[in-house]
């Protein structure tokens, strides 16, 4: 009876429409397998079960997130429907000279919680030629447009990485975008791609599975397991890159629905099984709150905006 009654309650309070109209939602912009995905579906379940109900993911892929942000952005403020967010589409795209965006993330999408951070992580073939990040970088300047590193899409953490990259050691590398870290990770492991700088939980999996060899890591944190594996910026100095994930809504989204989104979120990652999920998966559980998110979008958009310019990047 005490369900019930919860249930009826969030199905009348303001901003949320009746779940036979139009049940909660949580829109994702990339494709089945990758983090953005696994994250969207690991935390509603936890939200569906704090809230008492279902709640829905639906995939709309491309445009590095973009297609998502868009339909988040022109569908009802209502409070039904969130974007699972990275830090990618939020931080980067808005900061890209000549990216023609079709929504500006950053008035049209209001922050409602982070989920996670993630460590990024430089992987290669296992069965390539590849045996460290070093070997690569090398091979690049040996044989200038010759070395290619896939991306979930143009505008992408993992393409403004690459770009960084070439920028920063002086190398001609090939860009090879594709509709999210998935599909680029299987190109990796056949060899049609040489690198892939992504999430560790787009491919820890396959690291682990022996697919992909893991050259180094992007950040100075790295996760446990792979607490031994070089850095980044033990080749390039200065070279450095963390991600996250989190939850936003469409501009107008009423304040009450956003406090709910939150709090069912933080109660949700307060669940051991979810949280061991997500280290599993290479992500550190880490909620915070609208205000707190969203001064993590700005910091993140002046670093990459920062970084943009100084490497004098556009995009493609």
């Amino acid at each position: 009876m005490r369900r019930a009654l919860i249930l009826a309650a969030l199905l009348l309070a303001p901003g949320l429409a009746p779940a036979q109209e139009r049940p909660p939602r949580i829109v994702v912009g990339f494709a089945p397998g990758g983090t953005a995905d696994l994250v969207a579906r690991l935390i509603a379940e936890g939200i569906g079960q704090a809230m008492g109900m279902r709640i829905v993911v639906e995939s709309r892929t491309g445009a590095n997130g973009m297609i998502a942000a868009e339909y988040v952005a022109r569908g009802p403020a209502d409070g039904t429907t969130v974007m699972q967010c990275p830090m990618g589409t939020m931080t980067i795209g808005p900061e890209l000279p000549g990216a023609n965006l079709p929504i500006d993330p950053r008035t049209e999408l209001v922050a409602v919680a982070n989920v996670a951070l993630s460590s990024y992580g430089a992987v290669t073939s296992a069965r390539g030629p590849y045996q460290s990040f070093g070997a690569l970088v090398a091979a690049a300047r040996a044989r200038p447009g010759s070395v290619t590193y896939a991306s979930a899409g143009v505008g992408s953490a993992q393409h403004l990485t690459g770009a960084r990259l070439a920028v920063m050691a002086g190398l001609d590398l090939v860009h090879v975008p594709y509709r999210g870290a998935a599909p680029a990770a299987l190109d990796v492991i056949a060899g049609r791609a040489d690198v892939l700088i992504t999430n560790l939980g787009d491919v820890v999996r396959q690291i682990q599975g022996g697919e992909l060899r893991l050259l180094a890591l992007a950040d100075a944190v790295g996760v446990p397991e792979f607490a031994s594996a070089p850095r980044l910026a033990d080749t390039v100095p200065g070279l450095e890159v963390a991600g996250w994930f989190g939850l936003c809504g469409p501009r107008g989204m009423p304040p009450a629905s956003i406090r709910r989104w939150a709090e069912a979120t933080e109660r949700a990652l307060q669940e051991p099984l979810l949280r061991q999920r997500l280290l599993e998966n290479g992500l550190t559980p880490n909620f915070e709150g609208s205000d707190d998110f969203m001064a993590r979008m700005q910091r993140d958009r002046a670093g990459w905006g920062e970084a943009i310019r100084r490497a004098n990047i556009r995009a493609e």
